[in-house]
Formats: C-alpha cells, sequence, structure tokens
C-alpha cells in the first residue's frame, strides 16, 4: 500500500455518508466463477503462468478487469457490496484530482444502487468524462483508483506494480524521517482504532531524526501544526510521521523530552538513510539471565522456523535453559507465513489444530501441527505488539489458544485475513487476493481483532527514554517463577 491510503480512507469515510441511503441495499448480483473471472471486455482473470511481461499503462479496463476479479475470487466476494470498492476508488481519483490542482465539476459520484454490472457501467461513465479532460493525468488517476479499490478490501489485498526507487537507493536502505513511534507504519496506514496516547518516538534508525537529535521517549505533541490524538482518538496527521517516496514534503514536529521538560520544534525533511545492518536480521538470538534462551524475531519468512530453532539449539548447548521467549514485536510475514507459524508452533504442541482457512460459506481447512518436529519441551512466552502481523498472529492465536505458553506486551495487530493467490492483470501487474480467511484455533476471528496478551505492558515515554523494557522484563519474571 502507498502512503495517499490512510488520506483515501478519511475521504472514503465522507463519501460512504452520502451513499449511505444506496448502501443499505442487499448486494444480489451472482458473483462470477472462482478461480477465473471474466470482464465485460473479455479479458480473463487467472493466476501468472510464469514471470509477467513488461509492464503497460493502467487504463479503465484493467481498473474493470481488477474489480471484477475481486468479485469473483475474493473470499468474501461473493457478498462483498461492490459499491464499497467503487466509492473507495471514486474518493481517491477526487483527492488525485485535488493534489494536481485539476478539481473539475464532472467529478461527482454516480448514483449507485446494487447491481454489480450497473454500478460498473455508471462508474466507468464518470471516469470517462473526468479522464477525457485531463488527457495528462489519466495514468496518475487509474493508479490512484485502482490502489484504493485494492486498499478497501484488507491488508493482504495487493496490488503489485512498478514502484520508484529514490535516485542512489541500494538495497536494505531505508527512506522517510528515519523514526518508528509507538504507531507504527501500518497503523498509521488507516488502522489507527486501537492507537492510544501519548504519540512518542520507541527508535531512531538514522537519517532527519538522528541528524536532529531525537531520542527515543520524546513525546511527538504536534505534526504539522495538528495533534496527533484528539479527545483521545488518533488522527490522521500520525501519517505523515511514514512518508514513501517520492513524496519528500518536510515534516515539522513539535516534541516534549519530559525527563527535562524541554519542549521544541523540528523540521525533518524525508530521504534515504542507511539502516542499521543488525536491525535487517530476520533472527537474532542471545542468552538472558545464563538460563533464558531469546530470539527475536523480525517476520516470518521462507525458512524462519528453522532458523528460530536453530538459535535455540545452539543457545541450549552446555546448558539447562529454563524457558524461551520469543520476541515477536513487529514481526509479519513474506512468502510461507502460515507454513513458518505452523511449524514454529510444532517445537511446542503436537496433535493440535493451528489455524483454520474458511471460505465465505464457512467451508474450513484445517491447519495442524507438524509432529515431526522435535519438541522443546521448554517454558515459553511471546513478546507481542500492534507490529505483530499476519503470520506472527497465527503463531500468537495458536499459543493462546493451546496453552503452548504465554503472551505478553500489548494487543496483536488485527491484520491476518488468510492467504494471497496471485492473478494476472492485463497491463502485467498482479494482484494477490486472500480466497479465504482465517480463524484461530478456538474459530475465532482475529482479522480486525488481534489477540490480547496474557498480560498487558504497554511501553511508556519514560521506558523508550530510559532503554528499559517492561515487556521483556515480565516475561523473565514469569519463567523464572
Amino acid at each position: 500500500m502507498t502512503a495517499f491510503t490512510a488520506g483515501v480512507r478519511t475521504a472514503t469515510a465522507a463519501l460512504a455518508l452520502l451513499l449511505t441511503p444506496l448502501l443499505m441495499t442487499a448486494c444480489t448480483a451472482p458473483a462470477p466463477p472462482r478461480g477465473e473471472t471474466s470482464t465485460a471486455a473479455g479479458t480473463v482473470c487467472a493466476p501468472p503462468q510464469g514471470a509477467p511481461g513488461k509492464e503497460s499503462a493502467t487504463t479503465i479496463d484493467v481498473i474493470e478487469q481488477a474489480y471484477s476479479c475481486i468479485l469473483g475470487n475474493y473470499h468474501s466476494g461473493a457478498t462483498l457490496d461492490a459499491r464499497s470498492l467503487l466509492a473507495a476508488g471514486f474518493a481517491a481519483l477526487t483527492q488525485e484530482l485535488n493534489r494536481n490542482g485539476r478539481d473539475l465539476p464532472e467529478a461527482a459520484a454516480p448514483a449507485l444502487n446494487g447491481d454489480r454490472k450497473a454500478d460498473w457501467a455508471a462508474f466507468e461513465t464518470v471516469y470517462r468524462k473526468i479522464t477525457d479532460q485531463v488527457p495528462d493525468l489519466r495514468d496518475k488517476l487509474a493508479v490512484a483508483t485502482l490502489e484504493a479499490i485494492v486498499a478497501a478490501l484488507d491488508h493482504h489485498a495487493s496490488w503489485a506494480h512498478d514502484v520508484q526507487q529514490p535516485p542512489d537507493y541500494y538495497d536494505g536502505d531505508g527512506y522517510g524521517l528515519g523514526l518508528e513511534a509507538n504507531v507504527n507504519a501500518s497503523q498509521a496506514d488507516g488502522n489507527l482504532d486501537a492507537a492510544v496516547p501519548p504519540l512518542f518516538v520507541t527508535s531512531v534508525q538514522g537519517g532527519a531524526a538522528q541528524a536532529a537529535g531525537l531520542r527515543p521517549g520524546d513525546v511527538i505533541e504536534s505534526i504539522n501544526g495538528s495533534a496527533p490524538f484528539i479527545d483521545h482518538k488518533a488522527t490522521p496527521a500520525i501519517a505523515a510521521l511514514y512518508p514513501q517516496y517520492p513524496q519528500a514534503r518536510p515534516v515539522r514536529l513539535r516534541l516534549l523530552r519530559q525527563g527535562s521538560g524541554r519542549r521544541w520544534s523540528v523540521t525533518l525533511k524525508p530521504g534515504l538513510y542507511q539502516r542499521d545492518l543488525a536491525a535487517l536480521q530476520v533472527v537474532r538470538s542471545k542468552l538472558l539471565d545464563d538460563d533464558i534462551a531469546y530470539v527475536r524475531v523480525t517476520g516470518f519468512v521462507p525458512d524462519s522456523a528453522d532458523r528460530i530453532l536453530r538459535a535455540i539449539s545452539r543457545l541450549r548447548q552446555g546448558r539447562t535453559l529454563s524457558g524461551v521467549v520469543l520476541d515477536l514485536r513487529g514481526a509479519s510475514s513474506s512468502g510461507g507465513g502460515s507454513t513458518e507459524a505452523t511449524r514454529l508452533l510444532s517445537a511446542f504442541a503436537h496433535g493440535k489444530v493451528t489455524a483454520y482457512h474458511c471460505t465465505a460459506d464457512d467451508t474450513c481447512q484445517s491447519l495442524r501441527t507438524d509432529d515431526t518436529v522435535v519438541l522443546l519441551g521448554l517454558p515459553l512466552v511471546v513478546l507481542t505488539d500492534r507490529g505483530c502481523a499476519s503470520a506472527c498472529e497465527h503463531f500468537a492465536s495458536a499459543v493462546k489458544d493451546l496453552r503452548a505458553g504465554l503472551l505478553v506486551g500489548t494487543r496483536t495487530a488485527g491484520m491476518i485475513s488468510g492467504p494471497a493467490q496471485p492473478y494476472l492483470l492485463a497491463d502485467n501487474t498482479i494482484l494477490s487476493l486472500p480466497d479465504k480467511h482465517h480463524l484461530g484455533p478456538n474459530r475465532e476471528v482475529v482479522d480486525q481483532i488481534g489477540v490480547p496478551p496474557d498480560h498487558h505492558v504497554p511501553l511508556t515515554p519514560a521506558d523508550a527514554a530510559a532503554g528499559h523494557d517492561p515487556a521483556l522484563a515480565k516475561a523473565l519474571t514469569l519463567l523464572h517463577k
């Protein structure tokens, strides 16, 4: 997802108010068959056969193909009110016009009545009238529209197209302000409901933030003159902390350093910065208190489960361990996440269901432990936060439901909808859609809710400033009981 998504969702909410009377009508149009969807233009939505060709321009016909593909293959496509997709797309279209100073009197939302084909025809008619008047913006408008339609689904739906890289970019570089806050980038990108004040810096990674002398624990009181929280509710202003290339507009912060009472303002310009190489490691491990294996995991990538288990095995050599701390704060997945989560869980429990993947009609496939994995036979504490998403939540919910260990920290992200399947669009871009939704071992919904910890231990600005990790301290206390 791109950085404009949070703004799109705000505009979508406003547009939804206009469409509310229409949205109350049930959508009864039949869904196209799964796995292969034909659009009105005859273009087929199907999994790619080999590597895609060179990317071509995104057009209204490609948007129509993606719209049909979503309705035919998304896990709730058969029951989805398609007007929500068109509302999101139209909101993004008008935002892009405004961003380029080219708003038009014809850019008013079409009337939608719940008939999928008729609604698409109405949308397309207005879309073409708009883009015919601003042909130089046609490509930008198409990209913004399709990105917003996909973003209206969930965080496991994505559209992969050419992404610009900054000049002089090197693999592993970061782009942005060079800081992380207790409200992370995923939350800022339209998932702010669970964010709680105050907003403060949790780490300084480099770039403008480091050059300006920011430190962990610094409280961010305003962003570009706007409060990050109003009446304890997070505002879209937080999204400015996480600009993506080519966004380069400076961000002005008003800061408070609680230890000294100092208040000051600083302007940070987004840019490239070199990340700490250690921070790029997926698995890092060390021994704590001479008998606790601590393993920090930044993502569930292919082979990550075996890397974690090898790290624990090395720490166990020549000593008796009292337990394992798996630090999954900020961990998500990238390829094979469910497989890795199940394999890792299998070192702590056998003969169990770790999750269910279900279709819209509640036909479910159970994911079971791999009992060829050797049980570790060690007490387990898992550290979680709002950055623990996707496969991380698969693992966390299984640990909690199966009583394989204890969760310490804060609630997980609530961003797990199911494994995504790729579909090739006519412009040689890839649309990925989850065709099943995820349930925990107790058949509970985790998506949009998250997994609550057994011990709620949030980080405070004072903790961050002092370099104190209260969740880890609690984990060590639990394992030494």
